[in-house]
């Protein structure tokens, strides 16, 4: 007689069914945990967004700005990733790059390493101190307030070989990369240094061949870059004023009074704005500025330094509005190429 097949027992069944149960309850877990980890949760923006922690930020204060910033789609997910990674304890400040459809261990990673996106920090052309300063503070952390107070205080710049007047000069136009989180006298540093780099000693020496400081040539050059901005004629309207300058004559520079009325847009220089009292105006005052009236290009600095040797001692925009000049030895010269200038500007209603 055959025997029966044993059948399983209720309570083996049911273990088994708990088993299945517990390991399904088991992989939704970990799916869900490992979504709530590896699972975007950026919130819909462009390729990438920017975050700034500022210095001396607590937890709660990331936490607060990546959600009022539109960073992070849950808070809460975040919050607990953070905390499994020990971020709280370790905020550090910087300017973070946050691309779409990263994870809460991504971001939290990334903050918690303190690796942030530097700032390419590109100056070009500032004319006065305050526009620097708004320059930096735009683009930086640095306090504006310690940064302006470092160009007033004389005993600290004296040791750059600057005073309050001559500030300027320690800022060369380029591009700079910083840390967002950078403070105002590491700003101000690491400018001066790239200007020491600039000053080479072959540089230095035709400088003083022309009889001028680093400084004067800055100064000098200010105001060539701000007369054009067509490089193949700096080095002559460079020499015009090298040679009024070493004659005693007074430099009567159109752009000095526009720096001493801080009037930038004044097309046309009349006789009563070149009475405004300044140390600024060329106009009144013999020999060059105080301090630069802009920041000049290495080109134009380049320029200054390679000023040839003319006679010109005047020069004008020329009549047919290239943006060229028209150069002369005398005052005769310079009348005539003048008049034409004027006619031209009378015509045109300026």
């Amino acid at each position: 007689m055959a025997k029966k097949s044993k059948q399983p027992s209720s309570k083996s069944v049911w273990i088994r069914r708990i088993l299945v149960i517990a390991g399904c309850l088991l992989a939704g877990a970990l799916v869900y945990i490992s979504y709530r980890v590896f699972g975007p949760n950026t919130k819909a923006f462009g390729d990438s967004k920017y975050f700034y922690v500022r210095t001396n930020s607590t937890y709660a204060n990331v936490l607060d700005g990546l959600e009022e910033q539109g960073i992070i789609r849950n808070r809460n997910s975040f919050n607990w990733v953070a905390q499994q990674l020990d971020y709280p304890s370790r905020v550090k400040a910087g300017r973070y790059k946050i691309n779409r459809g990263m994870s809460n261990f991504d971001i939290a990673r990334m903050l918690r390493s303190g690796k942030q996106s530097p700032v390419d920090l590109v100056i070009n052309k500032i004319r006065t101190k305050d526009d620097f300063v708004r320059k930096i503070a735009n683009n930086l952390e640095a306090d504006s307030t310690v940064l302006r107070s470092l160009m007033a205080d004389a005993v600290y710049l004296r040791q750059f070989g600057l005073d309050t007047n001559t500030v300027m000069c320690g800022v060369l136009p380029n591009t700079y990369e910083f840390y967002w989180n950078t403070g105002a006298e590491a700003v101000f540093k690491k400018l001066e240094k790239a200007r020491m780099a600039f000053w080479t000693d072959d540089r230095k020496e035709k400088a003083s061949k022309l009889g001028l400081s680093i400084n004067e040539v800055t100064i000098l050059a200010s105001i060539v870059e701000e007369e054009s901005n067509k490089n193949d004629e700096k080095p002559l309207i460079s020499s015009v004023y090298l040679n009024r300058y070493r004659k005693g004559m007074r430099l009567q520079a159109d752009p000095t009074v526009k720096f001493a009325l801080q009037d930038f847009g004044l097309k046309r220089i009349r006789e009563n704005h070149t009475l405004f009292d300044s140390p600024y105006n060329t106009y009144r005052y013999s020999g060059f500025p105080p301090g630069p009236i802009c920041t000049p290009s290495e080109k134009t600095l380049n320029a200054v330094l390679n000023t040839p040797d003319t006679d010109y001692l005047y020069f004008c925009a020329r009549s047919d509005f290239s943006g060229y000049h028209a150069f002369a030895a005398t005052y005769e010269e310079h009348l005539v190429n003048a008049r034409k200038y004027q006619a031209e500007l009378n015509k045109r209603g300026f």
